[in-house]
Parts: C-alpha cells; sequence; structure tokens
C-alpha cells in the first residue's frame, strides 16, 4: 500500500526520538567542581581533571555532564551563575556529583573563600535541596587528597573540616556519599611519597611535556594516571552507594586502572 507523501512525513516526524530525550532519562550524572575534576583542552595535556576521565568507567549510554571548573569554590560557582545553570540541565533522575573544598578553603581570596561550618555548610544545603527539587540525586564527594605528606611519611588530610562538614551533612540529610578524601589519601599513601609523584603534575623540562615545556611541580592537579585512578575511585565509590545510576558503573574498570600513561585522554 502506497502512503501519500504528507502522512509518511507525519508519522516520520512523529516516530524521530525527541531531541530531549537523546540520553534516557535518569542516565545523566552532572559534576559541579573544582580543577581536579574539570576537563582539559589537548594543549594542556598531560594535566587531567577525574571528570573527564569517569566516563571510562561507565555503560556507554550514560552521559556525563561536566560543570566543574578551576578555581571555583561553593561561593564562586554560586556567584557566577554556574550552579544555575547545571540545574537547568538536570532531567528527573539524574545524579549531581558535588566536589569542593579546594578554594573554598582559600581565605586569601575572599571572592573564594568560604568557611567550612558556616558559608560552606550552607552552600552545599542549598546544592542538596536544589538538586532533590529538580528531581534529581545529590551525591557529596569530599575534597580529593593533595600529594601532601606529614612528618611521619603519611599522607595528610588538607581539608579535614572541609571533609568533616560534608560528612556530617550527608548524615543529617540523607544525601549520598563518596568519601574521596580518605580513599584518595589511602591511595597516596600507597604509592608512597615518591612514586605518588607520577599521580600530579612533577615534570622537568627534559620529559616534553606539551602543557608544560618549562616543567611543573604542581601537588594538587592530576596527570593523565592520576586522573584516570582517581576517576576509578569515584566510579567505585558510586558503584557501592546502590543507587539506580550505581547498575550503571562497569565492574571491570581498566581504563581506569592504567599505571602508565596512554598518551591521551581518550578511554583506549
Amino acid at each position: 500500500m502506497r502512503i501519500a507523501p504528507k502522512l509518511a512525513a507525519t508519522l516520520a516526524a512523529l516516530l524521530a526520538p525527541l531531541p530531549g530525550f537523546a540520553t534516557p532519562p535518569g542516565s545523566t550524572i552532572l559534576i559541579a567542581g573544582d580543577s581536579t575534576a574539570s576537563a582539559y583542552k589537548a594543549d594542556r595535556y598531560p594535566q587531567t581533571g577525574w571528570g573527564q576521565m569517569l566516563s571510562c568507567g561507565l555503560s556507554p549510554d550514560v552521559r556525563v555532564s561536566n560543570h566543574a571548573m578551576g578555581g571555583r569554590s561553593t561561593r564562586s560557582f554560586l556567584r557566577e551563575g554556574r550552579w544555575e545553570r547545571l540545574l537547568g540541565e538536570i532531567t528527573p533522575g539524574d545524579t549531581v556529583l558535588i566536589q569542593f573544598g579546594h578554594n573554598d578553603a582559600t581565605r586569601a581570596k575572599p571572592e573564594r573563600w568560604a568557611p567550612a561550618a558556616t558559608d560552606y555548610r550552607d552552600n552545599l544545603l542549598r546544592f542538596i535541596w536544589d538538586v532533590r527539587t529538580a528531581g534529581g540525586t545529590p551525591v557529596l564527594v569530599t575534597p580529593v587528597a593533595r600529594r601532601s605528606f606529614g612528618a611521619d611519611g603519611k599522607a595528610k588530610a588538607d581539608f579535614a573540616d572541609y571533609s568533616a562538614v560534608m560528612r556530617d551533612l550527608s548524615a543529617s540529610t540523607h544525601t549520598p556519599l563518596i568519601d574521596l578524601e580518605a580513599l584518595s589519601r589511602a591511595w597516596v599513601d600507597r604509592a608512597g611519597e615518591a612514586a605518588s609523584k607520577t599521580y600530579y603534575l612533577h615534570y622537568a623540562p627534559e620529559d616534553h611535556a606539551p602543557g608544560f615545556p618549562k616543567g611543573i611541580a604542581d601537588n594538587t592537579h592530576f596527570s593523565e594516571v592520576g586522573a584516570r585512578n582517581v576517576a576509578n575511585l569515584v566510579a567505585g565509590g558510586l558503584k557501592a552507594l546502590n543507587l539506580p545510576i550505581s547498575a550503571k558503573v562497569l565492574a571491570d574498570r581498566p581504563a581506569l586502572a592504567r599505571i602508565t600513561p596512554l598518551g591521551k585522554t581518550s578511554c583506549q
């Protein structure tokens, strides 16, 4: 039977996937955070954020929308309208990972500083309620560890006050928590003071790192291998929470368990 052209066009339009549902509802992970989670262009390689690598540990149908940005605290993320933009993207069932603390602790920069027990706590509470109101699931992520060792040779918690506030809020508001500070500090500890340099930005000029031709010694930001491994910690933490999105976290994550760089930030 021949279908009239106008009817055929109408049927095609009705059967075409709606733009807003290109990704199945509840299959998006949004990230609010700072430079440790943000994505970087190729000219900054090997600097890599854990949010940039997270998709390598997830089912292919999961979309990661990374709103993390360098130098941002809960205060500046709100003030610059970044939080509102993230909220506008949430659809019911989505998951929002919230990791701040590094820049909130920067007392010398008032545009960033958010004292742990007051402003930081209040801002996190707002994030939690906003995400829930939008139909999403907030997940608090304690500040990732720096490569920082004490006199005893053990990795230190440089943002202990901020992590403590997050843990308390998680308990009092029944909000899922990935204790990335504890997980990453144990990871740095296992590597030790010397070997852990490979996870962070430690390059000499003769290493010819594309983004750092003069070399760099940075104990906060991650190399490709470091970001992969931190993303693996986040993915494992998310899997353990038994949220709906947890089923989308791969049990086997070889792209995130690498100990040698791939030379790029793709999964393989």
